[in-house]
Protein backbone atom coordinates (compact mmCIF):
# COMPACT_ATOMS: atom_id res chain seq x y z
CA UNK A 1 0.00 0.00 0.00
CA UNK A 2 0.81 3.54 -0.65
CA UNK A 3 1.32 6.02 2.63
CA UNK A 4 -1.68 7.11 3.83
CA UNK A 5 -2.87 9.94 6.66
CA UNK A 6 -2.29 8.41 9.83
CA UNK A 7 -5.93 9.04 10.90
CA UNK A 8 -7.71 7.87 7.52
CA UNK A 9 -5.85 4.84 7.74
CA UNK A 10 -6.71 4.28 11.28
CA UNK A 11 -10.21 5.25 10.82
CA UNK A 12 -10.36 2.73 8.03
CA UNK A 13 -9.34 -0.06 9.92
CA UNK A 14 -11.71 1.12 12.83
CA UNK A 15 -10.02 2.48 15.61
CA UNK A 16 -12.53 5.69 15.39
CA UNK A 17 -13.67 8.12 13.40
CA UNK A 18 -11.64 11.00 11.41
CA UNK A 19 -12.55 13.30 13.98
CA UNK A 20 -12.34 10.98 16.97
CA UNK A 21 -8.63 10.40 15.98
CA UNK A 22 -7.44 14.01 14.71
CA UNK A 23 -8.76 14.36 18.39
CA UNK A 24 -6.51 11.74 19.78
CA UNK A 25 -3.48 12.94 17.97
CA UNK A 26 -4.24 16.33 19.64
CA UNK A 27 -4.29 14.91 22.89
CA UNK A 28 -0.82 13.81 22.29
CA UNK A 29 -2.36 9.71 22.60
CA UNK A 30 -1.27 8.43 19.52
CA UNK A 31 2.21 7.42 19.08
CA UNK A 32 3.92 5.95 15.25
CA UNK A 33 6.55 3.71 15.68
CA UNK A 34 7.37 5.03 19.56
CA UNK A 35 7.26 8.88 18.20
CA UNK A 36 4.19 11.00 18.94
CA UNK A 37 1.77 11.38 16.17
CA UNK A 38 1.05 15.24 14.34
CA UNK A 39 -1.53 16.10 12.10
CA UNK A 40 -0.76 15.06 8.57
CA UNK A 41 1.94 12.10 9.45
CA UNK A 42 1.67 9.60 7.16
CA UNK A 43 1.53 5.53 8.03
CA UNK A 44 2.80 2.72 5.73
CA UNK A 45 2.27 -0.89 5.80
CA UNK A 46 3.51 -2.62 8.52
CA UNK A 47 4.09 1.08 10.67
CA UNK A 48 3.29 0.48 14.62
CA UNK A 49 0.59 2.89 16.08
CA UNK A 50 -0.25 2.92 19.78
CA UNK A 51 -3.43 4.34 20.03
CA UNK A 52 -3.88 5.44 24.04
CA UNK A 53 -3.82 1.69 25.67
CA UNK A 54 -3.90 -0.28 22.29
CA UNK A 55 -1.41 -1.01 19.59
CA UNK A 56 -2.28 -1.79 15.92
CA UNK A 57 0.28 -2.74 13.37
CA UNK A 58 -0.64 -1.05 10.04
CA UNK A 59 -2.61 -2.77 7.43
CA UNK A 60 -3.91 -2.18 3.67
CA UNK A 61 -7.40 -3.57 4.59
CA UNK A 62 -9.36 -4.71 6.94
CA UNK A 63 -10.23 -8.63 7.01
CA UNK A 64 -13.61 -8.50 7.04
CA UNK A 65 -16.26 -5.22 6.48
CA UNK A 66 -18.78 -5.76 8.91
CA UNK A 67 -21.63 -3.64 9.38
CA UNK A 68 -23.75 -4.32 12.51
CA UNK A 69 -28.02 -3.28 13.00
CA UNK A 70 -28.46 -2.99 16.91
CA UNK A 71 -32.35 -1.56 18.13
CA UNK A 72 -31.46 0.57 20.86
CA UNK A 73 -33.46 0.47 23.91
CA UNK A 74 -34.50 3.68 26.31
CA UNK A 75 -31.36 4.08 28.94
CA UNK A 76 -28.63 2.92 27.10
CA UNK A 77 -25.76 6.03 25.88
CA UNK A 78 -23.95 6.07 22.43
CA UNK A 79 -20.36 6.21 24.68
CA UNK A 80 -17.49 3.61 25.01
CA UNK A 81 -17.67 4.14 28.31
CA UNK A 82 -19.64 5.75 31.06
CA UNK A 83 -18.17 7.61 34.51
CA UNK A 84 -21.77 7.36 35.87
CA UNK A 85 -21.77 3.64 35.00
CA UNK A 86 -25.08 4.14 32.71
CA UNK A 87 -25.18 0.79 30.51
CA UNK A 88 -23.55 1.35 26.69
CA UNK A 89 -24.75 0.65 23.62
CA UNK A 90 -21.30 -0.67 22.71
CA UNK A 91 -20.94 -2.93 26.04
CA UNK A 92 -24.72 -4.39 24.38
CA UNK A 93 -23.22 -5.15 20.74
CA UNK A 94 -19.87 -6.96 22.04
CA UNK A 95 -16.16 -6.39 20.91
CA UNK A 96 -14.09 -7.11 17.91
CA UNK A 97 -11.08 -9.39 18.14
CA UNK A 98 -9.70 -6.94 15.64
CA UNK A 99 -10.10 -3.23 15.44
CA UNK A 100 -13.61 -1.82 17.04
CA UNK A 101 -17.16 -0.88 15.97
CA UNK A 102 -17.60 2.81 15.19
CA UNK A 103 -21.27 4.06 15.58
CA UNK A 104 -22.78 5.82 12.61
CA UNK A 105 -24.54 8.85 14.65
CA UNK A 106 -26.05 8.67 17.99
CA UNK A 107 -29.33 8.86 20.00
CA UNK A 108 -29.84 10.39 23.52
CA UNK A 109 -30.47 8.29 26.50
CA UNK A 110 -34.02 8.69 25.95
CA UNK A 111 -34.43 7.55 22.63
CA UNK A 112 -34.73 4.19 20.87
CA UNK A 113 -34.39 2.16 17.78
CA UNK A 114 -31.99 1.75 14.86
CA UNK A 115 -28.45 2.26 14.84
CA UNK A 116 -25.58 1.60 12.54
CA UNK A 117 -22.10 0.00 13.68
CA UNK A 118 -19.30 -0.64 11.17
CA UNK A 119 -15.59 -1.79 11.53
CA UNK A 120 -14.83 0.10 8.47
CA UNK A 121 -14.02 3.89 9.31
CA UNK A 122 -14.47 5.35 5.52
CA UNK A 123 -17.98 4.15 5.46
CA UNK A 124 -19.12 5.38 8.69
CA UNK A 125 -17.18 8.86 7.71
CA UNK A 126 -19.19 8.69 4.36
CA UNK A 127 -22.64 7.64 6.29
CA UNK A 128 -22.57 10.31 8.59
CA UNK A 129 -21.19 13.30 6.39
CA UNK A 130 -23.11 16.30 5.94
CA UNK A 131 -22.62 16.18 2.21
CA UNK A 132 -24.00 12.35 1.73
CA UNK A 133 -27.20 13.91 2.45
CA UNK A 134 -28.63 10.43 3.93
CA UNK A 135 -31.89 10.67 5.34
CA UNK A 136 -32.75 9.69 8.85
CA UNK A 137 -36.86 8.88 9.51
CA UNK A 138 -37.98 9.03 13.08
CA UNK A 139 -41.48 7.83 14.17
CA UNK A 140 -42.38 10.72 17.21
CA UNK A 141 -45.01 10.68 19.47
CA UNK A 142 -45.80 14.07 21.13
CA UNK A 143 -48.34 15.67 23.26
CA UNK A 144 -50.09 18.48 22.59
CA UNK A 145 -52.09 20.38 19.64
CA UNK A 146 -50.22 20.43 16.83
CA UNK A 147 -51.64 23.20 13.75
CA UNK A 148 -50.76 23.24 10.24
CA UNK A 149 -48.81 26.55 10.80
CA UNK A 150 -46.44 25.05 13.46
CA UNK A 151 -46.07 22.12 10.62
CA UNK A 152 -45.03 24.77 7.93
CA UNK A 153 -42.55 26.35 10.55
CA UNK A 154 -40.98 23.40 11.00
CA UNK A 155 -40.95 22.37 7.39
CA UNK A 156 -39.66 26.04 6.22
CA UNK A 157 -37.19 25.98 9.11
CA UNK A 158 -36.41 27.05 12.26
CA UNK A 159 -33.64 29.31 13.79
CA UNK A 160 -31.90 28.25 16.41
CA UNK A 161 -28.48 28.71 18.51
CA UNK A 162 -26.85 26.31 16.30
CA UNK A 163 -28.31 27.27 13.15
CA UNK A 164 -31.46 26.96 10.48
CA UNK A 165 -33.00 23.55 11.59
CA UNK A 166 -35.55 21.90 9.95
CA UNK A 167 -37.33 18.27 9.03
CA UNK A 168 -38.01 17.53 5.18
CA UNK A 169 -41.33 15.95 5.49
CA UNK A 170 -43.61 15.57 8.08
CA UNK A 171 -46.13 12.60 7.96
CA UNK A 172 -49.20 11.78 9.85
CA UNK A 173 -49.13 9.22 12.12
CA UNK A 174 -52.09 9.20 13.73
CA UNK A 175 -53.16 8.47 17.11
CA UNK A 176 -55.99 9.65 19.86
CA UNK A 177 -56.45 12.18 22.64
CA UNK A 178 -53.44 14.59 23.74
CA UNK A 179 -50.87 11.91 22.22
CA UNK A 180 -50.32 11.81 18.53
CA UNK A 181 -47.51 9.89 15.99
CA UNK A 182 -45.62 11.52 13.37
CA UNK A 183 -42.79 9.93 11.05
CA UNK A 184 -40.72 12.81 10.77
CA UNK A 185 -37.82 12.52 7.76
CA UNK A 186 -34.49 14.61 8.23
CA UNK A 187 -31.25 14.69 6.26
CA UNK A 188 -28.65 15.89 9.32
CA UNK A 189 -27.61 14.55 12.90
CA UNK A 190 -27.21 17.44 15.42
CA UNK A 191 -27.89 17.22 18.76
CA UNK A 192 -31.47 16.18 19.44
CA UNK A 193 -32.33 17.86 16.38
CA UNK A 194 -36.21 16.18 16.25
CA UNK A 195 -36.88 17.05 20.01
CA UNK A 196 -35.79 20.84 19.98
CA UNK A 197 -37.51 21.64 17.05
CA UNK A 198 -40.95 20.28 18.27
CA UNK A 199 -40.26 21.99 21.65
CA UNK A 200 -39.51 25.28 19.27
CA UNK A 201 -43.22 24.77 18.67
CA UNK A 202 -44.10 24.12 22.40
CA UNK A 203 -45.02 20.98 21.79
CA UNK A 204 -43.45 17.88 24.14
CA UNK A 205 -41.75 14.83 22.35
CA UNK A 206 -42.79 11.86 24.91
CA UNK A 207 -41.39 9.49 22.82
CA UNK A 208 -38.54 9.20 19.80
CA UNK A 209 -37.94 5.92 17.95
CA UNK A 210 -35.77 6.34 14.46
CA UNK A 211 -37.15 3.60 12.35
CA UNK A 212 -34.86 4.17 9.31
CA UNK A 213 -31.24 5.48 8.04
CA UNK A 214 -30.59 5.66 4.43
CA UNK A 215 -32.22 2.04 3.20
CA UNK A 216 -31.68 0.46 6.05
CA UNK A 217 -35.30 0.03 7.80
CA UNK A 218 -35.30 -1.22 11.63
CA UNK A 219 -36.65 -4.55 10.73
CA UNK A 220 -40.30 -5.16 12.88
CA UNK A 221 -39.23 -8.42 14.08
CA UNK A 222 -35.56 -7.15 15.55
CA UNK A 223 -36.64 -7.07 19.40
CA UNK A 224 -35.44 -4.22 21.32
CA UNK A 225 -31.99 -4.96 22.79
CA UNK A 226 -30.84 -7.37 19.58
CA UNK A 227 -28.58 -6.82 16.92
CA UNK A 228 -28.65 -8.13 13.37
CA UNK A 229 -25.62 -8.59 10.92
CA UNK A 230 -26.09 -6.92 7.56
CA UNK A 231 -25.36 -9.24 4.30
CA UNK A 232 -22.56 -8.49 1.72
CA UNK A 233 -25.28 -7.26 -0.57
CA UNK A 234 -26.94 -5.26 2.01
CA UNK A 235 -23.49 -3.55 2.91
CA UNK A 236 -22.24 -3.00 -0.67
CA UNK A 237 -25.80 -1.17 -1.10
CA UNK A 238 -24.88 1.00 1.25
CA UNK A 239 -21.65 1.99 -0.04
CA UNK A 240 -23.46 2.76 -3.55
CA UNK A 241 -25.33 5.06 -1.58
CA UNK A 242 -22.57 6.82 -0.39
CA UNK A 243 -20.85 6.98 -3.42
CA UNK A 244 -17.90 4.94 -2.23
CA UNK A 245 -16.17 2.85 -4.01
CA UNK A 246 -16.19 -0.83 -3.03
CA UNK A 247 -13.01 -2.31 -2.54
CA UNK A 248 -11.91 -5.03 -5.49
CA UNK A 249 -9.97 -6.96 -2.68
CA UNK A 250 -12.75 -7.34 -1.00
CA UNK A 251 -14.01 -9.66 -3.58
CA UNK A 252 -11.41 -11.57 -3.84
CA UNK A 253 -11.62 -12.57 -0.47
CA UNK A 254 -14.88 -13.44 -0.33
CA UNK A 255 -14.69 -15.65 -3.17
CA UNK A 256 -11.54 -17.46 -1.96
CA UNK A 257 -13.53 -18.04 1.68
CA UNK A 258 -16.49 -18.96 -0.47
CA UNK A 259 -14.41 -21.64 -1.93
CA UNK A 260 -12.90 -22.73 1.10
CA UNK A 261 -16.25 -23.51 2.80
CA UNK A 262 -17.47 -25.26 -0.24
CA UNK A 263 -14.23 -27.47 -0.29
CA UNK A 264 -14.66 -28.39 3.11
CA UNK A 265 -18.73 -29.28 2.75
CA UNK A 266 -17.55 -31.14 -0.17
CA UNK A 267 -15.01 -33.24 2.00
CA UNK A 268 -17.56 -33.84 4.64
CA UNK A 269 -20.24 -35.03 2.11
CA UNK A 270 -17.76 -37.40 0.41
CA UNK A 271 -16.17 -38.47 3.49
CA UNK A 272 -18.11 -38.11 6.67
CA UNK A 273 -20.47 -41.09 6.24
CA UNK A 274 -17.26 -42.98 5.31
CA UNK A 275 -15.87 -41.90 8.42
CA UNK A 276 -18.72 -42.19 10.92
CA UNK A 277 -19.04 -46.04 9.38
CA UNK A 278 -15.62 -46.96 9.39
CA UNK A 279 -15.87 -45.18 13.44
CA UNK A 280 -19.03 -47.71 13.66
CA UNK A 281 -17.70 -50.69 12.40
CA UNK A 282 -14.67 -50.15 14.66
CA UNK A 283 -17.14 -50.13 17.61
CA UNK A 284 -18.51 -52.85 16.45
CA UNK A 285 -15.45 -55.06 15.71
CA UNK A 286 -14.53 -53.56 19.60
CA UNK A 287 -17.30 -55.29 21.06
CA UNK A 288 -17.50 -58.15 19.08
CA UNK A 289 -13.70 -58.74 20.58
CA UNK A 290 -14.54 -57.86 23.79
CA UNK A 291 -17.44 -60.22 23.78
CA UNK A 292 -14.78 -63.05 22.62
CA UNK A 293 -12.68 -62.47 24.72
CA UNK A 294 -15.14 -62.30 27.73
CA UNK A 295 -16.28 -66.01 26.03
CA UNK A 296 -13.42 -67.37 26.43
CA UNK A 297 -12.35 -65.92 30.12
CA UNK A 298 -15.56 -67.10 31.31
CA UNK A 299 -15.25 -70.91 29.94
CA UNK A 300 -11.43 -70.63 30.92
CA UNK A 301 -13.09 -69.80 34.48
CA UNK A 302 -15.77 -72.74 33.91
CA UNK A 303 -12.64 -75.23 33.41
CA UNK A 304 -10.70 -74.16 36.24
CA UNK A 305 -13.47 -73.96 38.39
CA UNK A 306 -13.98 -77.99 37.66
CA UNK A 307 -10.78 -78.76 37.98
CA UNK A 308 -10.66 -77.03 41.24
CA UNK A 309 -13.87 -79.27 42.26
CA UNK A 310 -12.30 -83.10 40.95
CA UNK A 311 -8.99 -81.57 42.70
CA UNK A 312 -10.93 -81.10 46.00
CA UNK A 313 -12.87 -84.62 45.65
CA UNK A 314 -10.44 -86.71 45.15
CA UNK A 315 -8.65 -85.18 48.38
CA UNK A 316 -11.58 -86.08 50.46
CA UNK A 317 -11.09 -89.04 52.33
CA UNK A 318 -14.48 -91.04 51.57
CA UNK A 319 -13.10 -90.80 48.14
CA UNK A 320 -9.54 -92.26 48.87
CA UNK A 321 -11.06 -94.91 50.99
CA UNK A 322 -13.69 -95.99 47.79
CA UNK A 323 -10.47 -95.69 45.57
CA UNK A 324 -8.94 -98.66 47.45
CA UNK A 325 -11.56 -100.78 47.05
Amino acid sequence: MSSERVQKALARMGYGSRREIERLIGEEKIRINGQLAKLGDHVTEGDKVNVGNRRAIIKSDVNRIRVLLYNKPEGEICTQKDEQGRPTVFKSIGRLKEGRWIGVGRLDINSSGLLLFTNYGDLANHLMHPSSEIEREYAVRVQGEVTQDMIKNMLKGVELEDGLLKFDQILDGGGQGANHWYHVILKEGKNREVRRLWQSQDVRVSRLTRVRYGSIVLPRDLKVGKKLELTLDEIKTLFAEVKLAWPASRDVIASELKKKAKNSSIKQHLYGSGVKAKSSKSRTSRSKSSKTSSSHAAQKHKEGLSMDSKSVKSKWPGNKTKHKK
